[in-house]
């Protein structure tokens, strides 16, 4: 716990205090109301401010952790027999700007987001700045019903983002949210443009085995087969085995594999 901790690092409440004056500050709010968020993050520290604004204050420490969670992620795309297609930036600011820059992106082609707001650096550390959409719960919290529901449109969602030359990266339920029915696409990460066929397989592998303990392997793979053809579906299957070594995935592959071998 103590090296959990230490990896994840804190802020300073000092720092924070004036992150948070400066985002009043530049939209000409009398005074701050902070909501800390409850979230296994380990690449940022999110808060509330006024109920308006969803921030992410992005650390060194932060930064030093995406470069750990990159290059294993990268051994393990190694590993399946590809190049690793993860990519780091330098500096908690360039991290700040690549998500914002990202958010804007995946509303641009339909894909429900935050409204991004800004990114701006204090004190050395990346702030981001976007809507905060109250009252939404992850897509993992919801009944199994609900979310198969969704299931469709989380593909939907995804496929626009492929098409588009875009691919999320670090795809998981609890980066999806639902609000007022609505589902919106949070966190999306960073892949080398030339090896973006990689990534995409890479990301519908993701989003099979995160759906694949809420509603079944045969509903998420004909979830994906709205969108997906079953060359694509078969593709995914090379990445199962590795999406499923994270620490943050456990499902049935040999499941998944079942029900996309039995489409094909």
């Amino acid at each position: 716990m103590a090296f959990r901790r230490f990896l994840r690092g804190t802020v300073p409440w000092e720092q924070l205090e004036g992150v948070v004056q400066a985002v009043i500050e530049r939209y000409d709010e009398p005074a701050a109301h902070v909501t800390f968020l409850e979230a296994e993050n380990w690449l940022s520290t999110p808060l509330v401010v006024n109920d308006q604004w969803f921030v992410k204050v992005i650390t060194g420490q932060n930064s030093l952790v995406h470069t750990l969670l990159t290059a294993g992620r990268n051994i393990g795309a190694f590993s399946s027999g590809t190049e690793g297609f993860f990519e780091h930036f330098g500096t908690p600011y360039e991290m700040a700007e690549h998500e914002l820059a990202a958010t804007q992106r995946m509303r641009e082609i339909g894909v429900n987001a935050p409204e991004p707001i800004e990114a701006f650096e204090y004190d050395g550390m990346g702030v981001l700045v976007l809507e905060y959409i109250p009252d939404f719960e992850p897509l993992d919290d919801l009944p199994a019903e609900t979310v198969e529901r969704h299931s469709p449109t989380v593909f939907d969602f995804l496929h626009r983002m492929h098409e588009d030359g875009l691919a999320h990266g670090d795809f998981r339920c609890e980066n999806v949210l639902v609000a007022h029915d609505d589902l919106y696409f949070i966190d999306a990460t960073s892949v080398r443009e030339a090896a973006i066929s990689d990534a995409r397989a890479y990301d519908l592998a993701c989003a099979l085995g995160a759906l694949e303990p809420l509603i079944g392997a045969p509903a998420a793979v004909s979830a994906a087969a709205c969108h997906y053809d079953t060359s694509e579906l078969l593709a995914a299957e090379e990445f199962l085995d590795f999406v499923n070594i994270r620490p943050d995935h456990d499902f049935a592959a040999a499941e998944i594999r079942g029900a996309v071998e039995k489409r094909a």
